[in-house]
């Protein structure tokens, strides 16, 4: 039987009963726009979490404090510090795979300027952070290496605290005060935006690392540091060489716990990237279920159509019809559903997953839609059509041509 042929004469049959074929097809159209839509948020998630990671540079290491045990109680990460300013030097001028460090330390403070204040992170780093973070000057300078001696009161603003204080005035040159204390503004951040939904990183105000230390905090050791390796791809051995250096200044004994802790950039990035990756399978089998659901009503309908039909097959068996050409017949009314009901949901998914990041649960996620998404789903709506559609055609094929042509 010729397929063009046959195509026609199921499009007339479904167009008998165009309600219930819509319904019909409106499971498949509601199971692949699911599929796409959820797999576009999946997508999204992932690329957001790779730009940030790739903002920040992947050869970007941390050292942070380490535990510490006591009385067999560990204190947690973090909870005993002994990083010193002398540790960040060290690591920059001794590890061959380190090209900066950056200290850091962090505190919170009001901050005014003329009637206008704001309540903002204070950031203390070393004159090498817009580098080993990759972040731009977007007005003014960066403090250097005579701020850092001198514990200058110098500040650089994130653009979102320059929003806040200055809106539209030129800040450089501006004398701001931090905790009461004057401090001078020589430049401004570029703009990179919330991480993750949880922070504005652009709602900081950098400082020298020695002015936070001195001048509002007091404390001897640093909270950080930040670590810039030559390259990506020797970003293991600069960890490598930070623990071996950091056990020798620290005076750890072989065998015993590191009073500190590096973390690589690449690794964080990669186990953020394979979770994000196993959200969007997740989503996608969800959604798939649905398709699942639709096939099954394709099941039911053409189950429903071939009993309607019994004296038709017996008519076309008289006038020669073989059983393959009855299985084809009613084969390709379940696939034209599916497809049609497949191409409709693909033009859905793709429209409601433009409209998902207006929805206030999904707005901290962007939605790529990829081809591979659009695809899959596709091929699965026609693969469902053609596994729930198998029964109710060979069903027809096997009628009896005598008794289908008695049947009232």
């Amino acid at each position: 039987m010729n397929i063009l042929r046959t195509t026609k004469v199921a499009l007339r049959a479904l167009g008998r009963n165009k309600m219930r074929s819509f319904l019909t097809a409106l499971g498949i159209i509601i199971g692949v726009g699911a599929v796409i839509s959820m797999v576009s948020i999946g997508e999204g998630a992932k690329k957001g979490v790779e730009d940030r990671f790739a903002s920040m540079g992947t050869n970007l290491l941390f050292v942070s404090p380490g535990s510490r045990q006591r009385g067999g109680v560990h204190t947690g990460f973090g909870g005993w510090n002994t990083l010193k300013p002398e540790d960040a030097t060290a690591i920059e001028e001794q590890c061959d795979s380190v090209l900066y460090t950056s200290p850091s330390v962090s505190t919170r403070a009001q901050v005014v300027y003329g009637n206008k204040n704001w309540n903002t992170s204070i950031q203390g780093t070393g004159r090498r952070y817009p580098e080993v973070r990759n972040w731009e000057i977007e007005q003014g300078i960066y403090f250097d290496e005579s701020h850092e001696r001198s514990a200058a009161k110098v500040a650089v603003l994130g653009s979102a605290v320059k929003d806040s204080l200055f809106e539209n005035e030129d800040p450089i040159g501006k004398v701001i005060r931090i905790k009461s204390i004057p401090f001078r503004v020589i430049g401004v951040l570029k703009s990179k935006g919330e991480s993750g939904g949880w922070f504005n990183r652009d709602d900081m105000i950098a400082v020298p690392y020695t002015t936070v230390m001195k001048r509002l905090t007091g404390q001897e050791y640093i909270s950080s540091i930040d670590v810039q390796a030559v390259s990506s791809a020797r970003t293991k051995e600069a960890q490598t060489q930070i623990e071996e250096l950091l056990r020798i200044r620290h005076k750890i004994a072989p065998g015993a716990e590191d009073d500190f802790q590096v973390r690589n950039m690449a690794e964080i990035a990669e186990g953020a990237a394979e979770a994000t990756k196993i959200m969007t399978i997740l989503l996608g089998s969800i959604a798939s279920i649905s398709l699942l659901v639709g096939g099954i009503g394709i099941m039911n309908i053409m189950l429903v159509s071939v009993t309607e039909r019994i004296r038709e097959i017996g008519i076309r068996m008289a006038v020669g019809a073989r059983q393959k050409d009855i299985l084809l017949q009613f084969l390709t009314e379940a696939i034209v559903l599916s497809v049609l009901g497949g191409l409709i949901g693909v033009f859905f998914g793709v429209g409601l997953s433009r409209l998902l990041k207006y929805v206030a649960i999904f707005s901290q996620f962007r939605s790529v839609v990829s081809p591979q998404s659009i695809i899959l789903a596709f091929v699965f709506s026609a693969s469902v059509g053609i596994f729930f559609g198998f029964y109710p055609a060979r069903k027809a094929s096997r009628l009896d041509p005598i008794e289908a042509l008695r049947y009232e």
